[in-house]
């Protein structure tokens, strides 16, 4: 994956004004389009694959089902304003335009619970003054915001996610997880509210059992049960498979059916939810308006920055054995492009999808399963099963048709099965994504290291060589930021949630050189752009902060374990082969050996 000459995408080793990266306006585009537009046709040919159809299919699922969860809590929380057409549309905007000309097609681009956090909290503030301002303000917001990337894109400032660490982006996780399973609690309490408890506990019972069916069918996907093309096909399509069967659990006759629980809202085919056309006339508001837009777009621009490139470096993870590089500056240009027309029509603005990211990725991975065989002292084997991500089909051809098929979906007869879907399936969504933020965390790695009996943890830990009061220390700056971003979420300050999460970012370079040694930092952080094709659209590896026991580490013993230069080999090996964002992985695709 390393190149033989360096990239000439540097701000590092310039000199004079050169260095200064919003005095060489555009060159991090430039170069992100210069680097990836040579495999523009091998994106297509390399699609004819069986992965790209597996991966179109579940992908699709993954994607338009917490897209349709999202609207839920939108529609209920803005007064019906947004529904499922909008939800729709906003994902088909974000496929085609960056399936087609995006410069990391794998990452996939929808609607997220954090728009729709920030979407009912604006409706929330705007309607103490004049609801029917809603829609042309949410427009300017956009504007606001579309001009922020453009910036942000064009000045080369991209380039600063190459200093987020597992702090902040752990954390981060962590934050969307949790939001997603109170998202969830709210849906059900909601059906209890409106159905009474017969039905509530129906959608309870659809809910909880959508989200065991598909997460034992992807640990099945990942095990040693049955031949490897079994499970891989039961990982493929655990999605539809769990969604088909238990939105039609709902409609079995007798009892079942009696309930009546709540159905997906239908719409027409193609229209906005209300009685509106898809143009908002933005023009038509007081120009004070339009000046309270603009902090309003800064802070959604701040969320976009954070959120979608982190969601474009999880699928990007050094996990996956990724050839063809990336491009950070020109895709957060064209997040600003989509965000300007999907603010005109006011639909939810689409960004990278957290902690969806790496699922795409993963779904074009060939996995081979090997035999491990380990010999004991007694003369006796132990057979285990080792994944080896072989390759990855590096194309852009399953996020286009996902586009389409989302397209297809708008149509009245698919609207229509739609209907047929229970709203309580949706919390089971949100359930399963939110876990999957949780489940294999960073942050719960190392709970899990606290809690265990010391005899049974491996001897070659690198926490052990950290004492357990400085982990706990570690643990509680990370809970610390969780909690006052899920407390400030909950509040009507709501909007102001992506400033906490983007100051995590110099409390880790600036305040812990000062409260962590060196090593302990090598030990418990590292950076979560870790792959060579990532940095190099970023102006290459940072410089960690360090301190006294680097210098004296590298003086004596230079090149040793012990020194910086090979910090990647330190992080903790109960975080190796996790998912920065804690999603599963997944075992379809594989091979025998």
């Amino acid at each position: 994956m390393a190149t033989a000459s360096p990239d000439p995408y540097s701000f590092d080793t310039a000199l004079g004004w050169r260095r200064y990266r919003m005095l060489r306006p555009g060159w991090g585009m430039y170069h992100d389009v210069r680097r990836r537009l040579p495999y523009y046709w091998s994106d297509i040919t390399d699609a004819m694959n069986y992965r790209t159809f597996a991966g179109t299919v579940r992908i699709y699922f993954v994607n338009i089902l917490p897209a349709l969860a999202f609207i839920l809590d939108m529609n209920r929380r803005t007064g019906g304003f947004y529904g499922v057409n909008e939800a729709l549309f906003s994902s088909a905007l974000a496929c085609v335009v960056f399936s087609t000309v995006g410069a990391q097609p794998l990452t996939v681009v929808g609607i997220t619970g954090l728009i729709s956090l920030f979407n009912y909290t604006i409706f929330d503030i705007i309607k103490r003054y004049d609801v029917a301002l809603y829609p042309r303000f949410m427009t300017w917001v956009a504007i606001w915001a579309a001009i922020f990337h453009w910036l942000f894109a064009i000045w080369n400032f991209c380039d600063y996610m190459r200093y987020v660490t597992d702090f902040s982006s752990q954390s981060f996780g962590a934050y969307v997880g949790i939001i997603y399973c109170i998202k969830g609690v709210e849906l059900l309490i909601a059906e209890f509210e409106s159905d009474g408890p017969t039905d509530g506990f129906m959608s309870v019972t659809i809910a909880m059992m959508f989200f065991f069916t598909v997460y034992a069918l992807e640990m099945v996907g990942k095990g040693v049960w049955f031949r490897p093309w079994v499970r891989g096909f039961l990982g493929d399509y655990a999605y539809p498979i769990a969604t088909i069967f238990w939105a039609g659990f709902a409609h079995f006759p007798g009892q079942l059916r009696a309930t009546n629980v709540s159905k997906l809202p239908h719409t027409r085919a193609f229209y906005p939810t209300v009685d509106r056309g898809w143009l908002i006339d933005f023009w038509n508001v007081d120009i004070k308006w339009i000046f309270v837009a603009l902090p309003v777009g800064f802070l959604l621009m701040l969320l976009f920055y954070y959120d979608h490139n982190q969601s474009s470096v999880a699928a990007q993870a050094r996990q996956f054995p990724l050839k063809k590089p990336g491009g950070f500056h020109w895709d957060f240009f064209l997040l600003g492009c989509t965000s300007f027309i999907a603010g005109i029509i006011d639909i939810p603005l689409p960004n990278g999808l957290v902690p969806q990211a790496p699922v795409h990725t993963d779904c074009m991975t060939n996995y081979k399963s090997v035999l491990k065989v380990i010999k004991t002292g007694d003369g006796h084997e132990i057979h285990q099963q080792e994944v080896v991500a072989e390759s990855v089909v590096e194309q852009r051809v399953s996020h286009f048709l996902m586009g389409l098929a989302i397209i297809g979906t708008m149509t009245g007869p698919i609207l229509i099965v739609l209907h047929l879907i229970p709203r309580a399936l949706f919390a089971g969504v949100f359930f399963v994504v939110g876990w999957g933020g949780l489940e294999g965390n960073g942050i719960m790695a190392k709970i899990i290291y606290l809690i265990r009996e010391p005899r049974f943890v491996q001897p070659d830990e690198p926490l052990l060589q950290i004492p357990k009061k400085r982990i706990i220390l570690y643990l509680f700056w990370q809970v610390f930021g969780i909690t006052a971003t899920v407390g400030v979420s909950q509040t009507i300050a709501g909007i102001g949630f992506p400033v906490l999460i983007i100051a995590l970012i110099p409390l880790r370079w600036k305040v812990f050189p000062i409260m962590f040694t060196a090593k302990e930092l090598r030990i418990m952080d590292a950076p979560t752009a870790d792959n060579e094709v990532v940095l190099a659209s970023m102006g290459g590896k940072p410089k960690m902060p360090g301190g006294k026991e680097d210098e004296i580490t590298e003086t004596k013993n230079p090149g040793t374990r012990d020194s910086a230069d090979v910090q990647d080999e330190k992080w903790s090996a109960a975080e190796t082969g996790v998912p920065r964002e804690g999603l599963r992985e997944r075992a379809g695709g594989w091979s025998e050996a």
